[in-house]
């Protein structure tokens, strides 16, 4: 689809922002206004989820943020500075199930705080599991995250969402990587994003284009692992045999 190209490609300063006015819309603008990435990615989740023998519809996920440089295309009314982080530009905050699949995304200035970005992004994920929105039978009550996002969130949510917020936080006295428990796949779903030309940085005027590329990267994520039947996999190290 030319979607899954242009967010693999980049494609970017080839011609007007795909989703700016028209006198006739674009292919990309009839998909948002159908929401059809939102259909796909409820209809391709599912179907990985049943592969891999848990429930199409999951009760737990992980959420998580991330902080990308904006390009000069990114206007000042949408950008931020992150003081965290240090790049100025925008903030991407997604829910992903346990196996990594996205369930919902946020995209705000990156000066946002990672409580405050959060309340948006649980808003969007209880509108789009909403019956008359979505196809999945329950809503993802229990969510997992680091300690950014402990504090006051976690009463809110219960209070408001009546969704457990879990706050994983890093053993004591670690140094350098280390994977986290129920962390560690909505990390590397940031990752798999980053890998996306597309979105190695944002270069969207408008902060729901962003949004629309990254649900288009995870609709071809998953498409890809349909298509294997498996998760992809690193290669082995090689080794060469050296004549003598």
């Amino acid at each position: 689809m030319k979607a899954a190209r242009v967010v693999r490609e980049g494609a970017v300063g080839k011609g007007p922002e795909p989703w700016a006015p028209r006198r006739r819309p674009t292919s990309l603008t009839r998909w948002e206004q159908q929401r059809l990435t939102f259909r796909l990615l409820d209809a391709l989740r599912a179907r990985v989820r049943t592969d891999a023998g848990r429930d199409p519809d999951p009760s737990a996920g992980l959420m998580d943020s991330q902080t990308v440089k904006g390009a000069d295309t990114v206007g000042a009314d949408t950008r931020g500075y992150d003081a965290g982080k240090k790049p100025g530009g925008r903030k991407r905050f997604i829910v992903t199930d346990t196996l990594g699949l996205l369930l919902a995304v946020v995209v705000l200035p990156a000066c946002m705080q990672d409580r405050d970005g959060a309340k948006r992004l649980l808003l969007e994920l209880h509108h789009r599991q909403h019956p008359l929105l979505s196809t999945t039978r329950r809503r993802t009550r229990h969510l997992f995250a680091d300690g950014g996002f402990a504090g006051a969130l976690v009463e809110w949510a219960h209070a408001t969402l009546r969704t457990t917020l879990e706050i994983v936080r890093k053993p004591p006295g670690q140094k350098g990587f280390s994977v986290i428990p129920r962390r560690w796949a909505v990390e590397r779903t940031l990752a798999w994003l980053t890998g996306y030309r597309r979105l190695a940085r944002d270069y969207e005027r408008h902060p729901a284009t962003s949004e629309a590329f990254i649900r288009w990267a995870s609709i071809a994520t998953m498409t890809r692992r349909i298509a294997r039947r498996a998760p992809a996999t690193r290669p082995g190290r090689r080794h060469f045999d050296i004549a003598t």
